[in-house]
């Protein structure tokens, strides 16, 4: 963490995200176990939904795999159509999965 700015999942977590037709799949894994929880209640589905906005027009869905530690985030009807319809510059939803590395860390 920096100093002067609140605590970022990129400050305890990478991520791997792509394409999945007109999905973004986005596999957040948390750097150290211990972060796990703080993962978990920072990745939300409304927490998630107003850092995207009107960019998501389905179905925010987080699914926990507290066996590696991670967790799937999948955004239903993302990406304008699909990588070869969309018009967005981010095609493949690299843009997106680095996104989310921008919310607040929620600590319990």
């Amino acid at each position: 963490m920096s100093a002067g700015r609140p605590e970022l999942l990129v400050d305890i977590a990478d991520i791997r995200s792509g394409d999945k037709g007109d999905n973004v799949s986005i596999g957040v894994l948390a750097r150290r176990p211990e972060d796990y929880t703080a993962v978990l209640a920072t990745l939300s589905p409304e927490r998630i939904g107003s850092l995207f906005g009107a960019w998501v027009h389905g179905k925010i869905s987080v699914f926990p795999m507290p066996n590696i530690d991670g967790c799937l985030v999948l955004l239903e009807q993302a990406l304008g159509g699909g990588a070869t319809r969309t018009l967005r510059l981010d095609q493949t939803a690299k843009a997106l999965g680095n996104a989310i590395l921008r919310l607040p860390v929620i600590r319990s």
